[in-house]
């Protein structure tokens, strides 16, 4: 039986019961957490780890609280806040390494200030190090896995180091379901630092005129189909700038659905619908969702995979 001071006892972060997470989102959408923890650091989060599997209860990680979609109704169980606690980043033997609650932001300056080059794509990607090691993240042809040495985990009661070659990389996916992400080390090619400086401006200055970044999102909602892009799929499907409750499909790119202030987790879900059934009636294809469902009951999520 879960018991919110016993854990306590052993915890030294922050604990706290029916925390609302639209607050954590990107989205800024999303209902309570049964609890809310934030660890002190990577020790505090194995510990807590441990204890909620002995009690049975179920829970999951959280970064900045990009890429995903928070039931209204919250989440059952604990989120775990990696943020605050898990944000060690260091060079050591000619290896970057990271914990996963960094962010990308702060990566790729990191890296830049230290003159390594090969992650300048990556800064706006908006979640942490260890999100974006989970799905495999990238922009502009680059992807977080390019340079990884290997991931840190926590595989059933084990801390394990994960070889890049064993890590089962590919297109928005990695192998590590299954377990937490706790860091990653990177070998990266050095470089002039102003070459890297002024490539990741350019990079940031395409972003900004393409990408909605002035309202609440969680990035792109699907993944690019093999040879064409989702954004493309849904603009010629004719549904940018349709509104649901009080979300949007972005006018300005078509693979970001918007919060227009105060929109709940079901108008989401409604666009998210009705862009896979028009793109697939449309053309044939089957958009596949990018963006994580959390809390939602398996009826809702079958009706969004189906």
């Amino acid at each position: 039986m879960f018991e919110l001071e016993e854990l306590r006892r052993i915890f030294r972060g922050h604990a706290a019961v029916h925390e609302p997470l639209n607050k954590y989102t990107s989205f800024r959408i999303g209902g309570p957490a049964e609890y809310f923890l934030e660890p002190a650091d990577k020790h505090d989060l194995i510990e807590a780890i441990r204890y909620l599997r002995r009690a049975n209860v179920p829970f999951m990680m959280m970064g900045r609280g990009s890429n995903m979609l928070v039931s209204d109704d919250g989440v059952r169980g604990a989120v775990i806040n990696l943020e605050q606690g898990l944000n060690k980043i260091s060079v050591d033997g000619g290896r970057v390494r990271v914990e996963a609650g960094v962010s990308m932001a702060r990566f790729v300056d990191f890296c830049i200030q230290h003159e390594f080059a090969g992650v300048e794509m990556l800064p706006g990607i908006p979640g942490t190090v260890g999100g974006a090691v989970m799905m495999n993240a990238g922009a502009y042809g680059g992807e977080i896995s390019d340079h990884c040495a290997d991931v840190e985990v926590l595989r059933g009661d084990s801390v394990v180091t994960v070889p890049k070659a064993e890590a089962g990389f590919s297109y928005r996916r990695s192998g590590f379901q299954h377990d937490i992400i706790l860091g990653a080390s990177f070998l990266l090619p050095h470089g002039d630092k102003g070459t890297i400086i002024n490539r990741r401006r350019e990079l940031l200055v395409k972003r900004n005129a393409t990408q909605p970044l002035n309202m609440p999102n969680s990035g792109s909602m699907f993944k690019n189909p093999q040879g064409t892009h989702a954004a493309k799929l849904i603009e010629d499907a004719g549904l940018k700038g349709t509104i649901r409750g009080k979300a949007q499909i972005s006018e300005k790119h078509g693979n970001f659905f918007l919060n227009l202030g105060g929109a709940a987790a079901a108008d989401i879900i409604e666009l998210i619908k009705l862009a896979r059934d028009t793109v697939r009636k449309k053309f044939g294809i089957q958009l596949e969702l990018e963006v994580k469902l959390v809390g939602f009951s398996d009826a809702i999520v079958r009706s969004v995979h189906a």
